[in-house]
């Protein structure tokens, strides 16, 4: 094929090693919690991240995936990599997350601003963005529970 009209595959591996019925299942912002807390262990009062738990249609969890990891207060988000990671894995709806090492749990203006943009994408490509939680050592923010979604 000529080169001009290849298309480099993106490097992202997923497995899908787990039946039906060894996937768990997501029921509330609880469930939700506990699992990215569990991926964040290590870095929760470090370093913010932000992650993607991504879902099939009956909320079961086909994955999770870290998109982005930066400082003491801040990381940086590329909506692409986003979408780009729940369409791979063949998701139908996601939570996303990121971490305060501050301990505060109050969003930023640019917490606001990218899950308005991450929703509004979302809706474009037909997937349901569930929540955005935000976590620190003590305590969680689901954006769906306070009505910020």
């Amino acid at each position: 094929m000529d080169k001009l009209f290849s298309i480099k595959e993106i490097d992202i591996s997923y497995s899908y090693g787990t039946t039906k019925a060894e996937r768990e299942t997501i029921k509330s912002s609880l469930d939700a919690k506990n699992i990215f807390r569990s991926a964040l262990k290590n870095s929760i009062e470090y370093k913010e991240s932000f992650l993607v738990l991504i879902l099939n249609n009956d909320n079961e969890i086909l994955g999770i995936k870290k998109i982005s990891e930066g400082g003491i207060t801040s990381t940086v988000v590329d909506v692409r990599l986003v979408f780009q990671t729940i369409l791979k894995a063949h998701g139908t709806a996601f939570i996303i997350c990121h971490n305060h090492p501050s301990g505060k749990l109050e969003p930023s203006e640019a917490d606001i601003k990218m899950t308005k943009k991450i929703k509004q994408g979302s809706q474009i490509l037909d997937l349901k963005l569930l929540d955005h939680l935000i976590l620190t050592k003590e305590d969680v923010l689901s954006f769906a529970d306070t009505n910020l979604l």
